[in-house]
């Protein structure tokens, strides 16, 4: 590394490899060029020096352009992943293992629910521990990675509507933001491409793609995705630039060119108007348009320090609108005919006064959901459960999450 004094940099200066702050925070890349707001920022935070193992120079260097993009193929016969295990999934497995159990000695809702918990709490701890290696050893394992998303994709086709039903809390994703919104997308991704009626192998390509999509942020400086501040110019810059670093980091480790395509792409848009590089509906790959639009959905519904959450229908509608056709009209449908538009996981207002729980997705009926009546049984003492409908169960409208908790604080008063 080459250290360069911060007063002998100047706007438009360019460097041929990223520039660091302190050896693990990237300042640039070779695509973008050091800003009069980047020096002033750098004097805010009191740097007197970076470093590079590029030179310093006055030319822009290239984002990727002539990539190898393989073609959206046709369903291939379902194929089955077999991976080695690795210590990193063990947790998963065992957690999947005993849940099958538990389902099998009893199969009732709230043990489907708490199976899903425990099954989502070991992946969350798995990713994290994904990132914390790379972090620390620059180490990322393709094979590792993918078997374990090869039994998430079976975990995922046993106990979808389960799964899909699990939102994290707002301590949690403040601890653990890219940690929660990689599993959340990728577990959104893996639905939809189920509903396309992938095969496993291309199932588990969307899925790596989309757990390491936001490997990039891991060589930007938290404090900048993390803010509530409004970015300046360089720093939206450099937050741009996030698809680049992680297409790098999985380029660096022998990932599949179809995964290394779907980090790189995830921000592409249909119009053109996405990045890095500007591809059009044609020229972005299938698993790029998936991650696109599960991202998405769960930045809408994701509560952030500096916004509030936005249910899951109002993130459903506007995906729906697609009113600047942003995203693939056939990706959205599949999201609307998994999640239905009512998504699963949220609580409803009823014609009849009632209030219920979206559970479950009727096949082509993305209208009326299995909804579980709050507060009342069945005969056999389980909870309430019927399909929604235009009469007696007619779904009026969501509750908004305030009502929600208010509600809820009702009942437990009782």
């Amino acid at each position: 590394m080459t250290n360069y004094k911060i007063t002998d940099l100047k706007p438009g200066t360019y460097f041929s490899q990223n520039l660091y702050l302190d050896k693990t925070f990237i300042l640039s890349t070779p695509s973008t060029p050091i800003t009069e707001a980047t020096l002033k920022i750098l004097k805010n935070w009191n740097f007197d020096q970076v470093e590079s193992e590029g030179m310093m120079g006055r030319s822009p260097f290239s984002t990727p352009k002539s990539i190898p993009v393989e073609p959206v193929k046709k369903a291939a016969p379902e194929t089955v992943i077999h991976q080695p295990a690795s210590e990193g999934d063990a947790g998963v497995k065992a957690a999947i293992a005993n849940g099958r159990q538990e389902i099998a000695a009893s199969d009732t809702e709230e043990v489907r629910m708490k199976v899903a918990q425990n099954v989502y709490n070991e992946y969350c701890r798995f990713v994290n521990q994904i990132f914390t290696h790379y972090a620390t050893h620059k180490e990322l394992s393709y094979v590792e990675i993918s078997a374990t998303v090869n039994i998430l994709c079976s975990f995922l086709k046993e106990n979808k509507n389960h799964f899909l039903r699990i939102t994290p809390d707002m301590e949690a994703r403040q601890k653990d933001f890219l940690v929660n919104h990689s599993i959340r997308t990728t577990i959104i991704s893996l639905a939809i491409g189920l509903q396309l009626h992938m095969p496993q192998s291309r199932l588990v390509e969307l899925g790596v793609s989309c757990l390491v999509h936001e490997i990039g942020m891991l060589k930007i400086p938290p404090q900048m995705y993390m803010t509530d501040k409004k970015l300046t110019v360089s720093e939206r810059i450099l937050m741009s630039a996030h698809p680049i670093l992680g297409y790098n980091i999985v380029k660096d480790a022998n990932f599949p060119p179809s995964v290394q395509i779907g980090v790189l792409e995830h921000h592409e848009r249909e119009t053109g108007t996405g990045y890095p590089r500007h591809l059009t509906g044609g020229e972005i790959t299938m698993n790029a348009k998936i991650i696109a639009v599960a991202c998405s959905y769960e930045a809408i519904t994701a509560p952030r320090h500096f916004k509030e959450a936005r249910s899951t229908y109002e993130a459903m509608i506007e995906l729906l609108k697609n009113e600047q056709h942003l995203y693939d009209d056939s990706v959205v449908r599949a999201l609307l005919l998994t999640l239905s538009l009512y998504p699963l996981g949220s609580y409803v207002y009823l014609q009849n006064g009632k209030i219920a729980l979206v559970t479950e997705v009727i096949p082509g009926n993305p209208k009326n959901p299995i909804i579980q009546i709050l507060g009342e049984k069945a005969p056999n003492g389980s909870p309430l459960t019927v399909q929604s409908d235009d009469n007696l169960y007619k779904i009026m409208r969501p509750m908004t999450q305030k009502e929600f908790k208010d509600v809820l604080a009702a009942l437990n008063k009782h």
